[in-house]
């Protein structure tokens, strides 16, 4: 997650929007470590984990309503990160953080970025 975790960083401190295809292949990488280690994350994992989905997710969105060609993946991509962001939460949530605790530590991660 940590290398994820980096690329997102260096992503959103470029100028310009990455490619569909960069896009895509960081989001099946995003996919790949969420299925195969998602069990075993500890509570900060957790939250960058979280944290990715949502700024993915928000991306795809956006590029979802600029791209006539790819607005149908785009959405699919959208959905997949909402899915594990609210699966990230909920498992959170049952580990004893409240919705405000998920919040502030994501909002955390965001002013350090």
């Amino acid at each position: 997650m940590e290398k994820l975790f980096e690329k997102l960083k260096e992503y959103l401190h470029m100028e310009t929007e990455i490619p569909y295809e960069e896009f895509t292949e960081y989001y099946r990488g995003l996919l790949d470590e969420l299925n195969a280690n998602f069990n075993s994350y500890d509570q900060d994992t957790c939250i960058k984990a979280k944290y990715i989905c949502s700024i993915v997710q928000a991306n795809a969105e956006s590029r979802a309503q600029r791209s006539k060609s790819n607005a149908k993946a785009y959405k699919k991509i959208a959905a997949k990160c909402g899915f594990w962001s609210d699966a990230i939460a909920f498992r959170l949530r049952k580990e004893g953080m409240t919705q405000a605790d998920i919040d502030k530590a994501t909002e955390a991660i965001n002013e350090s970025i």
